[in-house]
């Protein structure tokens, strides 16, 4: 609060005299501006739709007529001839009334007093842009989240006679991670959400405080929350993919930014993982995970398209650090005439942003049709690797095998899973888990258990997309060979 206190003096000391701040923690707001007129010797007033004007802080009573209108308060603004500072919260709603406008428009160009409007957002008529100044609170920082979670389990020790809040080192920093881009109010109500149910911080925690700094950012739209994040325990093969991600883990969540990874796109046949190998990046790394819907992008009039390109990026990070996920990106940069140039503007505001950002995003691209994206994408730089997600082997189809038998609770040691494997040479994860589906399905219908024999009929009852498109398939393997590293 200090450092914001001493930036307000600053914008008092340049003389102007109307200023904006845009925040949802009011309280936080009036407590900086009580601490600014404490140490200025000012007096301070606050005026809402409620209560009218009243004084906060030191000083006499203002001079003339105070009330609940906008209008009445404004001019007894403009007439305090002493440099007083007032407070106007939410007066946002009357920024369309003309006299309202015209009266703060002579208050900028006074002499005295200031006056500064807050809301949880401010668009101010043209006329008043050139003559406000903007300020923003700082953020708390990682040692001051971290504070403010050790006093939320101090006071439910309190409330429960002395008991300790259970977590261990590594949550809670990834806690305090988390909460970053929060207010000190927001991250003070999550972190006690976090604490109040069962006395403890733990992994579980984390998906459930992600949703919550989403549903407070109000990111729903173009950008969706993906609640349920993949282990790689539940995704077979990507040996590589998997290494490559461990390697860089504690250099993303550390931020540096000269050295943070920034991303991958991951290419590959249908079916084949790729979403969720995604998944699992955030599952993996302990992040919330956002989801990129290009289809929400897209608006008929001008302008509006690239606008929510930028909204949602903007939001992304946010929510930073996270991983943003792109699904099917070719469908949204798909390279072509027939759009009016919105492709062409959407990918010049992607590069812009990929090249400048600084926040902790780790962009996650995956792509079936690598022939429909623009080169400009693909460049060595844009990504930190270029991943070709092949059909899966003999040994990762077993793996994949054995994963959906243990999810729908059948028992591996009753399958050969090596002959189910040899079997279905060809088919994708999505192939493998549809047999396995099928399987279940056909075994309920005739009475009778899931057993090898009806795994086997269902592998051949399927054709695999690598026969049904085997020209596709040989020419995306012809393209990722030497331009791509395989993943698994």
């Amino acid at each position: 609060m200090k450092n914001d206190i001493h930036d307000l003096g600053l914008v008092l000391d340049s003389r102007v005299r109307l200023i904006v701040i845009e925040s949802w923690d009011e309280l936080r707001v009036l407590e900086t501006l009580t601490g600014l007129a404490v140490r200025r010797g000012l007096s301070l007033y606050v005026w809402s739709i409620t209560e009218g004007v009243r004084r906060l802080g030191f000083g006499g009573e203002p001079q003339g007529e105070d009330g609940n209108a906008p209008e009445t308060a404004l001019r007894l603004v403009k007439h305090d001839p002493q440099p007083n500072l007032y407070v106007f919260c939410d007066i946002h709603p009357f920024l369309d009334e003309p006299r309202v406008v015209r009266l703060l428009k002579e208050i900028a160009m006074g002499a005295t007093p200031t006056l500064v409007l807050v809301s949880h957002a401010l668009k101010l008529p043209a006329e008043l842009q050139r003559l406000a100044a903007r300020f923003s609170l700082a953020l708390p920082s990682e040692e001051e989240l971290l504070v403010i979670v050790r006093e939320e389990a101090a006071r439910w020790s309190e409330r429960n006679r002395g008991a300790r809040v259970r977590t261990d080192n590594r949550t809670l920093q990834q806690v305090v991670k988390n909460l970053r881009g929060m207010s000190h109010a927001e991250a003070r109500s999550l972190a006690r959400n976090l604490i109040c149910d069962d006395g403890a911080i733990t992994q579980e925690d984390l998906p459930e405080l992600n949703r919550g700094k989403f549903q407070l950012l109000d990111l729903d739209g173009v950008l969706s929350f993906e609640r349920e994040t993949a282990r790689f325990a539940e995704v077979g093969g990507l040996r590589h993919f998997r290494r490559w991600l461990g390697e860089r883990q504690s250099a993303f969540l550390a931020g540096a930014a000269a050295d943070m990874p920034r991303g991958v796109m991951l290419v590959g046949v249908q079916g084949g993982g790729k979403s969720l190998a995604a998944k699992a990046v955030a599952g993996l790394w302990g992040l919330p995970l956002l989801r990129l819907d290009f289809a929400c992008l897209y608006n008929k009039y001008f302008g509006e398209t690239e606008r929510n390109l930028r909204e949602a990026l903007r939001l992304a990070e946010q929510m930073a650090p996270c991983v943003l996920w792109m699904d099917e990106i070719e469908k949204g940069l798909a390279t072509g005439e027939m759009d009016g140039g919105v492709s062409q503007r959407v990918l010049g505001t992607l590069l812009t942003w990929m090249a400048e950002r600084a926040a902790p995003v780790f962009m996650v691209a995956t792509a079936n049709a690598i022939d429909r994206l623009p080169p400009e994408l693909l460049r060595k730089g844009r990504f930190d690797e270029l991943f070709f997600v092949d059909l899966p082997d003999s040994e990762t189809r077993a793996d994949i095998f054995r994963i959906h038998l243990t999810r729908r609770e059948l028992a591996e040691a009753d399958f050969d899973l090596n002959v189910l494997a040899d079997a279905s040479a060809g088919f994708s994860g999505a192939e493998i888990e549809q047999v396995v589906v099928s399987a279940v399905y056909a075994a309920q219908a005739r009475q009778r258990a899931v057993d090898l024999p009806l795994l086997v009929e269902s592998i051949q009852a399927t054709s695999p997309l690598s026969v049904v498109m085997a020209e596709d398939l040989a020419a995306l393997r012809a393209w990722a060979d030497g331009r791509a590293v395989q993943a698994d």
